[in-house]
């Protein structure tokens, strides 16, 4: 059966179960000490050309949200999100069970604006109640987003500028980080997206790790005593060689951006195959992530013999469908797809 479900149905790519294997019987210290570690990190500051950024390896995207969150906010802030934003949709309530309420913002397909965003600001600090209200302590949005949207250079510098005009910072969720800098439509590079915001990660669970993620803060700005953050959420991993291992791998030779730009390829064949056969796109995605509107007596159909992701009604016969591609889509799966269609 055909799988377009998901962007990590696969276990991982061969060179970082390679790498695994070559480094398995090497005597390392914990925590993150190791020298496996060492070198991704520094392999990802000089991506960005910034070593002063610092650098910490997570397990999964739910968890480094959770942590990063809760780390920069003070015990009566919250963070502004867009109302589709992955905080506020599929995590569960994780970022509300640390404590901090999700300010979740209208969007048109998940993206935020800077406007909206001043504008929110203003209104709560006009109010002459606000310090009986929840305060809005950094800006989240995902890039790409979770319709596989991207926001361009100017939209990050605006949106930048306003979370420095109130002293506040701007995370960007990067599960899909490559996959949204590799697209054609992408007219930011990776240094420059890591200069218009305060704290981002670089996903490894859906391009190509087992699992992980590399939190980033780009400007002197890690919080205080983060790793003890980290221990107190059960989430630093004894070997954490495991993870700096797989970036140690992913940020060598290009491999994270090459395994990027193959999905994005393989999503556009499928973007064009789908056209091509007269369906309709919900949303003009130039990810990894296609969705279109389809009759629900297809999807039925469809449903048999492919895996993909139902994402929404759009009326009383139509659905919307998520088709994800990733490092290891082939293109005979593509070309089997647009035949099944």
């Amino acid at each position: 059966m055909l799988s377009f479900e998901n962007d990590y149905s696969e276990g991982a790519h061969p060179r970082i179960l390679q790498k695994l294997m070559q480094t398995n019987m090497q005597q390392e210290p914990g925590y993150g000490e190791d020298s496996f570690t060492a070198q991704a990190k520094a392999k990802i500051k000089s991506a960005i050309d910034n070593p002063n950024a610092s650098v910490h390896f997570l397990q999964g995207g739910t968890q480094t949200n959770q942590i990063v969150i809760d780390a920069l906010l003070k015990p009566y802030e919250g963070v502004i999100t867009p109302d589709k934003g992955h905080i506020n949709v599929h995590e569960a309530g994780a970022i509300e069970y640390t404590g901090h309420k999700l300010l979740a913002l209208p969007t048109v397909n998940g993206k935020l604006t800077a406007a909206e965003v001043r504008k929110y600001l203003e209104t709560f600090y006009d109010d002459d109640h606000h310090d009986f209200m929840v305060f809005p302590g950094m800006v989240y949005i995902s890039f790409p987003t979770e319709y596989g949207l991207l926001y361009s250079k100017q939209e990050l510098t605006d949106l930048h500028q306003v979370c420095q005009a109130y002293k506040i910072p701007l995370f960007i969720d990067g599960a899909r980080l490559g996959y949204g800098l590799m697209s054609d439509e992408a007219d930011i590079s990776f240094k420059e997206l890591a200069q218009l915001c305060d704290v981002f990660y670089i996903g490894g669970t859906k391009t190509g790790a087992l699992c992980g993620e590399a939190v980033v803060f780009t400007s002197d700005n890690e919080p205080k005593h983060f790793v003890t953050i980290v221990k107190q959420h059960g989430a630093l991993l004894a070997k954490g060689r495991l993870i700096g291992i797989q970036f140690l791998e992913l940020f060598s030779d290009n491999l994270y951006f090459e395994l990027s730009k193959h999905a994005d390829e393989m999503a556009k064949i499928v973007k064009q195959g789908f056209l091509k056969k007269g369906y309709r796109p919900y949303l003009a995605s130039a990810t990894n992530q296609q969705f279109f509107i389809v009759e629900d007596t297809k999807i039925a159909a469809l449903a048999k013999k492919v895996k993909f992701a139902r994402w929404l009604r759009y009326d009383d016969t139509h659905s919307v469908i998520r088709f994800s591609t990733c490092w290891a889509t082939t293109e005979d799966s593509v070309k089997e797809l647009l035949t099944l269609i």
